[in-house]
């Protein structure tokens, strides 16, 4: 049956965002239909759509960005400011600037007789500072509330702008699962963008769709290996522009380097304008680059391409991951990050013959179901914490004791763990070379450990120590049936 889509995976079955437990059970509760819908009786700050609805596309080099919000929301952009200079820098780019942002600044005074004014100047601001060929403009929790329609606005306001103006609706408080910021923004690409205009196809050209958080490293080894297949990647938004948007329909297939980055929207492309795609892994680690490389092959028409490019691979690093593994067999690993980015790095445990005892993941769907099958079948049973929430996180750190932190949480630095970042933006961690890189990053930060020890004996955590001896699902509250 062929899979429709509305373009929000929050209308997806099955998708849960509270849980604490072991893999078996949850696996196996899942499976069966069993597993109870939770919720939190107290919770910390959560990541919200909006930033990763600005996340998507920041690092466009023709567009500006108006963040229809009070001040505050646009603080969350510093992260994504920080991977796109960076991402400048390692491109060669001798004069590196910000992305061009602009925050309407909302305050009390808007709450009441609304922020159409402000919008007004913002775009027209835009316009004249940047000369951009794309306005996109992003509403937050505030604007959604005041009711400001900015899709009016703007279909008032393009008769006098010449850039393209894209309303986003990425409202914090519209989702807990934050990737839907992603949905929002493709959605709005969809309409405002590529409507429904057809252009010639390119045969070996490949939609890689890839967020901000991929660096340049990452895109020179996906690049290497799509061209030793005979294939061209047209990266997006990662880096793009109007024209590389353009160039969607034109391609012969889609894929993606994070799996829950643009999902929703290959269904789209599939359905729109017939382009086939690979859902399959994030490439990090021998056996998700495998599949990833063959799900693309696969509806490209490059499988034996693609094998061949593997044996040689396999043929070549083999001998290089054996020594890697030398160093590490045995390692008790915790790994948290992204749905996505945390399932992939698990996975790549296996390569190195360490220990998956914990895993964290922000959501647990029918996705992730697929890789926690995989990863029961190869690790004995490991702690499992669908959460964003740090203090769940530290508390399971303390108590499992790993050897080693893989993920993104400054939390185990601060405990004095050995830690490798998974999503810098400033490092190859992905394909074959990636996964040489992280090896070695793992064995550097075990050898050295010096860094995360006196950062742990002066670091100051804001919990009690009673909290590290209670159960760290203590707030987890079951719905009722």
């Amino acid at each position: 049956m062929e899979l429709n889509t509305t373009g929000i995976r929050e209308n997806r079955p099955n998708r849960y965002t509270v849980f604490g437990g072991d893999s078996k059970t949850v696996a196996a509760d899942f499976s069966k239909g069993c597993l109870r819908k939770a919720n939190r009786s107290f919770e910390q700050g959560r990541m919200c759509t909006e930033i990763n609805g600005m996340a998507a596309l920041m690092s466009l080099q023709d567009a500006a960005f108006i963040v229809h919000a009070p001040q505050g929301c646009i603080g969350c952009s510093v992260v994504v400011e920080d991977f796109y200079k960076v991402g400048q820098i390692h491109r060669g780019i001798k004069y590196v600037k910000n992305p061009h942002v602009i925050v309407t600044n909302l305050d009390s005074n808007d709450v009441v007789f609304g922020g159409h004014k402000k919008l007004v100047e913002a775009i027209h601001l835009a316009e004249e500072r940047y000369n951009p060929k794309l306005i996109f403009i992003f509403t937050s929790c505030a604007s959604a509330m005041i009711g400001d329609d900015i899709d009016s606005i703007a279909a008032n306001e393009q008769k006098n702008i010449k850039a393209t103006l894209v309303p986003i609706h990425c409202e914090g408080f519209k989702s807990k699962i934050n990737p839907s910021g992603f949905d929002s923004a493709f959605i709005a690409i969809s309409k405002y963008i590529l409507k429904d205009e057809k252009v010639p196809k390119i045969d070996n050209l490949v939609n890689l769709f890839a967020p901000t958080t991929v660096s340049y490293k990452d895109q020179q080894e996906i690049e290497r290996i799509l061209s030793l297949i005979g294939l061209q990647a047209n990266f997006i938004p990662f880096f793009g522009s109007l024209e590389s948007f353009k160039r969607i329909p034109a391609a012969a297939a889609s894929t993606s380097i994070c799996k829950v980055f643009a999902d929703e929207f290959m269904i789209e492309l599939k359905q729109k304008f017939d382009i086939p795609y690979s859902h399959t892994v994030m490439p990090i680690g021998v056996r998700n680059t495998d599949e990833w490389l063959r799900g693309i092959a696969a509806v490209t028409g490059k499988e034996k391409e693609a094998e061949e490019f593997i044996k040689s691979e396999h043929e070549r690093i083999e001998p290089l991951v054996a020594e890697i593994k030398s160093h590490l067999q045995g390692k008790r690993v915790f790994v948290s990050g992204g749905t996505g980015r945390s399932f992939a790095a698990a996975a790549l445990v296996d390569d190195f013959g360490m220990k998956l005892i914990g895993l964290r993941t922000p959501v647990y769907d029918d996705d992730a179901h697929k890789d926690m099958t995989y990863l029961n079948s190869v690790h004995k049973n490991f702690t499992v914490d669908v959460t964003v929430h740090a203090f769940e996180q530290i508390n399971l750190l303390k108590k499992l004791k790993p050897d080693v932190f893989i993920g993104v949480s400054p939390v185990a630095g601060k405990l004095g763990i050995p830690t490798t970042h998974i999503l810098g933006g400033k490092r190859c961690t992905m394909g074959y070379d990636g996964l040489l890189y992280l090896g070695h990053l793992i064995i550097d930060q075990l050898e050295n450990p010096s860094f995360n020890k006196k950062i742990a004996a002066h670091a100051h955590l804001p919990y009690r120590e009673s909290w590290y001896s209670e159960d760290p699902y203590k707030y987890i509250v079951p719905e009722k049936d």
